[in-house]
C-alpha cells in the first residue's frame, strides 16, 4: 500500500515563468523550476545557467588568512621544511588530502599524511597525531575538511613550535583555535561565491593559489580540479557559486582523466566509455565506492589511489573499492531490513510515530561505520528525525539524520549532558554516549521533538516544483533540463507532478522485487514510470497523482523519456462546484423558429431593433459589422435585454436557468441549430488536463466550455474513477433546488419551447 506522504507544491507564478522561459529559450516549466530555485530575475537567471561569464572575485581578497597561508606553504617548500596533512575519512576528506598531496608534491614540496582512526579516535585531528608529527619532524601542519573545532590539539601544535593552517569548512566553534592561517568559508558572508564550499572545496582554492604563485599552473590545476570535482559532488556540498562553476568544468574533463586513479574508479563503475558525465553518476558509482573505504577499511588505500602514478596500481586498488564497496552495501542492506524489523515490531505493539515525533533504534552487531547510510533511508521511509544507534559493549555510536523542521545539532546540543561526543548540522550528525544513558536519549529527544514538531510533519516530504502533463515530457525537455546542470544539494533536480493518472500497469522488478515498476497514463500520453525501493507499496490505485524526475531510458540506441518516481499519492475525489441559478422574475414569451433560415431571419430581426439583443449559441454567427451596435455575444453584461436569441440550446437546462435569470427577456427566440456530440474519451482527456485534487472543479464553466451537460461531465468523472458516485458529492439542497434537472437530459435537444417553458 502506498506510503503516506505530505506534499509541498511550489505556488506557480505563471506570468514570471513565462518571461523567463522566453528569454532562455526553456518551457515555462523550467521557467518556474528557476523561480523556485530563487532565480527571480534575468540577471540571476543568466548567472546560473551561464555561469562561465561568470566573473569570480579573487579568493586572496576573500579570505583574510589565504595570503598567510600561502607564504608559509611557499617557505615550506623553498626550505624543505616537512608539512604534515591532516586529513578525514570521508570522501571530502580523503579526496582533500589526495588533492593537497598531489599539489605540494609536484610543487617540491616534502609532505605526508595522517587520518585517525574512525574506529578508536573518530573524527578530527587531535594531540597524538599532533605528536607523532612532532617526532616525524614535521615543521608545518595542514588540516582539511577538520581542525576548526580542534583548540586542544593545534595549541599543542603551536606549543611544539610547528606552525599550523586550518582549512575546513564546519560551522564555526565559540573560541576559534590558534593557528597561524584559518581558510573555512564560514568566516565569509553568505553572499560571497566561497561560501558553499566543502572541505575539498577550501583545498582546491588553497592548492590552486599556490600552483599560481609559483608559476606552475596548466595541467596540475586541471588534475586538481577533478578531484575537487569528485569530493564536492560526493560530499553532497550545495552546488551554487563556485561550486557550480568549477564542477560544471570539472564534470566535462573526468571522463577524459590523465589521473589514473579517476580512470580506474570510472572502470571499475562501468563508465569508462562515457563522455558525459552527470553528478548523479559521482554520488550513485564513483563516490559509494571511494566512502565505502572510509566506513569499512583503511583510507590510505582510497589516497593511494588517488595519488597514484600508474594505471595497474591504480586499478588494484580500484578494485579494493569495490570489494569494500559490495561488502558496504551487504551490510548496509542487512542493517536496514533489521532496523525496520524493530520499528514494525514496535509500531505492532503501540508506537505511534505522529506522536512519538521521532525515531531512535539501537541494536548491537551494527557496524557503526554504515548506519547514516541506513538512518537516512529510515528517514525517507517514515518522514522522521532518526537516530540509528549501534552498542558496542558498554558504549554506544550513533548517526542521525533530521527533516526540514529539525535539527539535529540542536536536538543533540539539548541532550548533551547525556552524551560523550557529538557534532553536525542540522541535517545530519554523529554522537557516542554509555549505554547506560540510552533510554534518557530517547525520552530526551522525545521531548525535544514533541516541543517542535506537530504530527503532520512526521511523514516523508515530496518537494514539488510544476505541475506538467505526459506530453510535455519529451527528448527536448529532457535537454533543456540538462542546462540546470549540475544539479545536487542547493540545486536539485526538477520534481514535476501529474494528477488523476491511471495506472495501466504495475509490479515488481529488481532480484528481489525491491523496485517498483510502472506503465502509467494521464490521458494525453503514456509513459514507464520506475519508483526505486519502492517495491513493497504495491498494490498501487488504479488513479494517483504521481510526483517525479524525468529522466532518460536509451536501450539498444532508442532513446525515450521515463519517470522516477517521487512520490505517489491516491488521487482525491474532486470538490464540485455547482451553484444555483438566479430567479427569474418574469416569464418570458418563447418563439419557435426552427422552420426559419436562421442566419437571415436574425439579421433581419436585429435590423429592426433599437435595443441591443444577446444571441447566444454553440459556432453562433457573426452578424455584420453594420449590426454591431444591436446584438451583443454569449456573455450578457449586467442589464436586461429585450430578447433572447437561441442559436443553439445550451448545453443543459441549468445552463438556460443561468441565462434566463441574467438575461431576463421579454421574449426567447429558439433556432436549436444541431450542436456536435463530444466524444467520451474528449470528455475524458479535458477532465484529466484541468482536474486538480483539492481544488473545485467549476461543473457549470467547464460544461458549457465543453458544451456538455453537467450530468455527462459528472457521469464521465465516475467512468474515469475520480468519484464513486456523483450523486453524493452535491449538496442535498442543491438537488431539490434542481428540481432534478440533472436526471431531465434525454429529451433535452428534442425539447420545443412548449416543453422548455416546464423548467421555470
Amino acid at each position: 500500500m502506498l506510503t503516506p506522504q505530505r506534499w509541498r507544491i511550489a505556488q506557480p507564478d505563471a506570468l514570471l515563468s513565462a518571461v523567463l522561459a522566453d528569454r532562455f529559450g526553456l518551457s515555462p516549466l523550467l521557467g518556474q523550476v528557476l523561480i523556485n530555485r530563487g532565480f527571480r530575475s534575468l540577471e540571476l537567471a543568466e548567472r546560473f545557467l551561464e555561469p562561465e561569464r561568470w566573473l569570480l572575485p579573487d579568493p586572496q581578497q576573500e579570505f583574510a588568512d589565504l595570503p598567510r597561508a600561502l607564504d608559509l606553504l611557499c617557505e615550506a617548500i623553498e626550505r624543505r621544511i616537512a608539512i604534515g596533512i591532516c586529513g578525514d575519512y570521508d570522501c571530502d576528506g580523503m579526496t582533500s588530502t589526495a588533492l593537497l598531496l598531489r599539489a605540494i608534491r609536484n610543487l617540491g614540496g616534502q609532505i605526508d599524511y595522517a587520518i585517525p582512526s574512525r574506529m578508536r579516535e573518530g573524527y578530527g585531528i587531535n594531540c597524538r597525531i599532533v605528536e607523532e608529527f612532532y617526532e616525524q619532524g614535521v615543521g608545518l601542519i595542514l588540516t582539511v575538511d577538520n581542525g576548526i573545532s580542534a583548540f586542544e590539539p593545534v595549541q599543542r601544535a603551536i606549543e611544539l613550535g610547528m606552525q599550523v593552517i586550518v582549512t575546513d569548512h564546519h560551522d564555526l566553534p565559540v573560541r576559534l583555535p590558534p593557528a597561524d592561517a584559518i581558510l573555512n568559508p564560514k568566516l565569509l558572508p553568505q553572499a560571497s561565491p566561497y561560501a558553499p564550499l566543502a572541505g575539498v572545496g577550501v583545498a582546491y582554492v588553497l592548492a590552486r593559489a599556490l600552483a599560481e604563485r609559483l608559476d606552475q599552473g596548466g595541467a596540475l590545476t586541471d588534475t586538481l580540479l577533478e578531484l575537487f570535482t569528485l569530493g564536492t559532488v560526493a560530499d553532497l556540498a550545495p552546488l551554487a557559486g563556485v561550486n557550480r562553476v568549477w564542477v560544471l568544468e570539472g564534470l566535462k574533463r573526468l571522463p577524459f582523466s590523465a589521473n589514473p586513479g579517476i580512470q580506474a574508479l570510472l572502470a571499475v563503475s562501468g563508465l569508462a566509455d562515457r563522455a558525459h558525465l552527470k553528478p548523479e553518476a559521482i554520488g550513485f558509482a564513483l563516490g559509494p565506492r571511494i566512502n565505502a573505504v572510509g566506513r569499512l577499511a583503511d583510507p590510505q588505500i582510497v589516497i593511494d589511489l588517488l595519488t597514484a602514478d600508474d594505471a595497474e596500481t591504480a586499478l588494484a586498488l580500484a578494485r579494493q573499492c569495490e570489494s569494500f564497496n559490495r561488502e558496504r552495501q551487504d551490510l548496509c542492506n542487512r542493517i536496514e531490513q533489521e532496523a525496520i524489523a524493530l520499528v514494525e515490531e514496535a509500531r505492532a505493539g503501540g508506537l505511534v510515530l505522529s506522536e512519538e515525533r521521532v525515531l531512535l533504534v539501537a541494536r548491537a552487531g551494527w557496524h557503526h561505520g554504515v548506519i547514516g547510510i541506513v538512518a537516512s533511508r529510515l528517514k525517507e521511509r517514515y518522514g522522521a528525525p532518526v537516530f540509528l544507534c549501534a552498542i558496542e559493549g558498554e558504549s554506544v555510536r550513533g548517526s542521525a539524520r533530521g527533516i526540514p523542521e529539525f535539527s539535529i545539532f540542536n536536538a543533540l546540543q539539548a541532550c548533551a549532558p547525556l552524551l560523550e561526543g557529538f557534532g553536525g548540522h542540522p541535517m545530519a550528525g554523529g554522537f557516542s554516549l554509555r549505554a547506560a544513558n540510552l533510554t534518557g536519549f530517547r525520552d530526551g529527544l522525545r521531548t525535544f521533538a514533541c516541543n517542535l514538531l506537530v504530527a503532520e510533519q512526521i511523514m516523508p516530504l515530496v518537494e514539488v516544483d510544476a505541475r506538467a502533463c505526459f506530453r510535455e515530457l519529451d527528448l527536448d525537455l529532457l535537454t533543456q533540463i540538462d542546462r540546470l546542470q549540475p544539479c545536487g544539494l542547493g540545486n536539485a533536480e526538477p520534481v514535476f507532478w501529474t494528477p488523476n493518472v491511471r495506472v495501466l500497469k504495475q509490479k515488481r522488478m529488481g532480484e528481489t522485487g525491491t523496485h517498483l515498476n510502472l506503465t502509467l497514463n494521464d490521458g494525453s500520453a503514456e509513459r514507464r514510470a520506475v519508483g526505486w525501493r519502492m517495491g513493497d507499496w504495491l498494490p498501487i490505485p488504479e488513479y494517483v497523482d504521481i510526483a517525479y524526475k524525468i529522466c532518460e531510458n536509451n536501450w539498444q540506441g532508442r532513446r525515450k523519456t521515463e519517470l522516477e518516481v517521487v512520490g505517489l499519492r491516491a488521487a482525491a475525489a474532486p470538490k464540485l462546484y455547482l451553484p444555483a441559478p438566479p430567479r427569474c422574475a418574469r416569464h418570458p414569451e418563447w418563439y419557435d423558429h426552427r422552420k426559419h433560415e436562421a442566419l437571415k431571419f436574425i439579421e433581419d430581426f436585429v435590423a429592426h431593433q433599437s435595443a441591443p439583443v444577446l444571441l447566444y449559441g454553440y459556432a453562433r454567427p457573426q452578424l455584420e459589422a453594420s449590426l454591431a451596435s444591436r446584438v451583443h455575444y454569449d456573455r450578457p453584461l449586467d442589464l436586461p435585454y429585450a430578447h433572447l436569441l437561441l442559436w443553439s440550446l445550451p448545453p443543459s437546462p441549468l445552463h438556460l436557468h443561468w441565462l434566463i435569470g441574467h438575461v431576463r427577456p421579454q421574449s426567447v427566440h429558439l433556432f436549436a441549430q444541431p450542436v456536435p456530440p463530444v466524444h467520451v474519451w474528449t470528455l475524458q482527456r479535458n477532465l484529466k488536463e484541468v482536474y486538480v485534487p483539492h481544488e473545485p472543479l467549476q461543473v457549470l464553466h467547464l460544461a458549457q466550455k465543453w458544451w456538455v451537460s453537467p450530468r455527462a461531465l459528472l457521469e464521465t468523472l465516475v467512468e474515469l474513477g475520480y468519484l464513486t458516485s456523483w450523486d453524493s458529492e452535491l449538496d442535498a439542497t442543491l438537488h431539490r433546488l434542481m428540481g432534478g434537472i440533472l436526471s431531465e437530459q434525454e429529451a433535452w435537444y428534442g425539447s420545443g419551447p412548449e416543453e422548455l417553458q416546464k423548467y421555470f
